[in-house]
């Protein structure tokens, strides 16, 4: 077994990225798995830039119920 880390290619951009450095965007409805992404930093920033612009960045002034469950 070796001690070296492994590089795999970012799903966005493709450009290689090590373990210590990717993040993994995991998508699960219902517990079922619907898609993974291995992201490097920078792809991964956008990922979450889009996510806040479509979703909101949580500054809502409701009574603060929400209806996304975080499981």
């Amino acid at each position: 077994m070796s001690n070296a880390p492994t590089t795999e290619p970012c799903d966005d951009c493709g450009e290689p990225t090590t373990d210590a450095l990717s993040r993994t965007v995991r998508l699960s409805v219902d517990r079922a798995n619907i898609d993974t992404q291995r992201l490097c930093p920078d792809c991964f920033a956008d990922w979450i830039r889009r996510y806040q612009d479509r979703l909101g960045s949580g500054t809502d002034e409701s009574d603060g119920s929400s209806e996304i469950i975080v499981d």
